[in-house]
């Protein structure tokens, strides 16, 4: 399996982040899974990614071909990819994946995760998407998200396509016991149906 990890590129955000990002980095690798990865050398993506090359585990990095103007990309990758832009980077790294795990990171992680939760709501995939909540990092945004459920601007069955694990052996569990949750977005009914036997 290629987990596609999202997270932040910040090198002045709290250790933790960093320990438990390369620590799952191992952990994927020895379990024989690949990593699919923007490429990038700093903070949460950079700790995932030395996590998996200490276990010899392959790495897909995708970037823009404008960040290597940057010196930010990690040279440990065993393929790289090179896109024109930051919209293509993102279109194959979800092509690439088999399920994506969250992890803490800012506006382009966050763009990230709307974006294959977005697509999986509309049925383009059904692949697993597991928030890693390191120290609660999303608690306000899993709340954001009640809210719009609250609010009526997204069906409550909207919640159930993605997951959330507070620790690593959670996230793996959830993988191996990964059972695909659908529903039409665009049916009224529907929505109230699923919701009835939730």
């Amino acid at each position: 399996m290629n987990i596609c990890v999202f997270g932040s590129s910040s090198e002045k955000i709290d250790k933790e982040y960093l320990d438990s990002a390369e620590r799952l980095g191992k952990s994927m690798a020895k379990r024989g899974h690949g990593m699919v990865f923007g490429a990038g050398k700093y903070g949460v993506m950079g700790a995932a990614a030395r996590g998996v090359t200490s276990q010899n585990g392959a790495l897909i990095g995708v970037t823009p071909r404008f960040f290597t103007e940057m010196n930010v990309i990690y040279e440990g990758c065993t393929e790289i990819i090179y896109t024109e832009t930051m919209r293509e980077r993102k279109g194959i790294m979800e092509d690439k994946a088999d399920a994506f795990v969250i992890c803490a990171g800012g506006i382009g992680t966050f763009e990230e995760f709307f974006e294959v939760l977005t697509l999986k709501q509309l049925r383009r995939h059904s692949k697993p998407i597991i928030i890693y909540n390191v120290k609660g990092y999303y608690n306000s945004m899993l709340k954001m998200l009640e809210n719009s459920v609250k609010e009526n601007f997204m069906s409550n069955s909207c919640n159930r396509l993605y997951s959330v694990a507070d620790t690593e052996e959670e996230i793996f569990e959830q993988l191996e016991n990964y059972t695909p949750y659908s529903y039409n977005k665009y049916n009224y009914l529907d929505w109230h149906e699923e919701e009835d036997n939730d």
